[in-house]
């Protein structure tokens, strides 16, 4: 088995807030990341697919082609936006790092047309980041208060 990995970059605000929370309690649980306007990351994606080499082109999949899935399926929804309201498919969802890796694999899975979605790794800085294998995981989608 051969892995690929293709890293894409994107600039994007979000807020964490629970409807179902008190206004102190969701400082309590979310602190500063809880402010009512929002806050930035310049976030790092990396998708790896696992497979083995075309025996023709040597490819699992070809890292352009992989770039442009990532492009066009989830770089051009989320940069530069703010991810509680611009983005729909993150729509009632606390947009954590780890909803996100979910949230990503959802969609990039079913759009490779070679080799298997292997891992999902997003960081939010240096210091924090989320890995997403595949495994079931519940995203809870949040009612407005």
């Amino acid at each position: 088995m051969v892995y690929i990995t293709r890293k894409a970059t994107f600039s994007a605000a979000h807020r964490l807030y629970n409807p179902k929370f008190s206004d102190e309690e969701n400082e309590r649980i979310f602190d500063k990341c809880n402010n009512p306007l929002g806050h930035g990351h310049n976030y790092v994606l990396e998708v790896t697919v696992a497979g083995h080499p075309d025996p023709d082109t040597g490819y699992v999949l070809d890292l352009k082609e992989l770039k442009a899935i990532i492009d066009r399926e989830i770089i051009e929804a989320v940069d530069h936006k703010h991810l509680n309201y611009d983005v729909p498919f993150l729509r009632g969802i606390i947009p954590t790092v780890e909803n996100l890796v979910v949230v990503f694999w959802r969609i990039l899975e079913s759009k490779l047309p070679s080799g298997k979605l292997y891992r999902i790794r997003l960081f939010e800085s240096d210091a924090n980041w989320a890995e997403y294998y595949g495994e079931p995981v519940e995203v809870k989608v949040q009612e407005e208060g």
